[in-house]
């Protein structure tokens, strides 16, 4: 059953269009993966689907419900949860801070010494670190309380851009068995990522995104055995 689709989006940064006609289907429970390459228009999807950016034309439809109309907010109150590229925590506060305020929406804020039990059982490190700064983290560690914020909010869709960027690739690897975890626990997963080995590795489906148009899409482990894919971005 689709939680999130998409359909024939077109977006515009004025009179440049960066998504031309784009749909996608989200399947509740399950991993979906959005790759590409830069400026390939995968930010401005998810952009888009979250409400921080409006389509000129096309649809979002979210558990059965038209939702292009919402402001950001009121996405977030309905569950839809994005965890931004660069991460976005507030340095100077502490991890356990960071924390709370993913936890801001009426039905989150009633369930945040539960979420919070939930976040150190999936994410154990911030426990550890729950009164350091988190502008003192590493860049793996400010990536897993980014994750955690998010999870705080109670999502009923998860996503993530790029989680992986200017990470060492041992601890991408970790991250990307988070994620995996997060989705067995039961959080569906939109994930965009330039890392399209790993992406695609994890994702039960996947979508490629090129020059604002999807290109290929199917099954993750599929798309790892397309000629046309591998030679593009896997350099095989």
């Amino acid at each position: 059953m689709s939680l999130l689709k998409t359909q024939d989006l077109n977006v515009f940064y004025g009179d440049l269009q960066s998504l031309t006609g784009v749909g996608i289907d989200v399947e509740k429970g399950e991993l979906t993966t959005i790759v590409g390459a830069n400026a390939a228009g995968k930010s401005t999807l998810i952009n888009t689907i979250s409400g921080i950016l409006r389509q000129r034309t096309g649809t979002i439809t979210f558990e059965d419900r038209s939702i292009e109309h919402l402001p950001p907010h009121q996405r977030v109150a309905i569950g839809i949860i994005q965890i931004p590229e660069g991460r976005l925590l507030f340095p100077d506060m502490s991890v356990v801070e960071n924390l709370e305020l993913g936890a801001f929406t009426p039905r989150a804020r009633g369930m945040r010494k539960q979420n919070m039990e939930k976040v150190f059982t999936i994410l154990p490190l911030l426990q550890e670190r729950r009164n350091q700064r988190a502008g003192s983290l590493s860049g793996g560690e400010q990536q897993m309380c980014a994750i955690g914020r998010g999870l705080m909010a109670m999502p009923t869709l998860l996503i993530l851009d790029e989680p992986s960027l200017g990470l060492a690739p041992i601890i991408v690897q970790e991250m990307f068995e988070t994620i995996q975890n997060i989705n067995h626990e039961g959080t569906t997963v939109l994930l965009v990522e330039q890392n399209v080995q790993f992406a695609l590795e994890i994702a039960d489906h996947g979508f490629v995104l090129e020059n604002g148009h999807i290109t290929l899409k199917g099954k993750g482990s599929e798309l790892l055995q397309n000629e046309q894919l591998k030679k593009a971005y896997l350099g095989i």
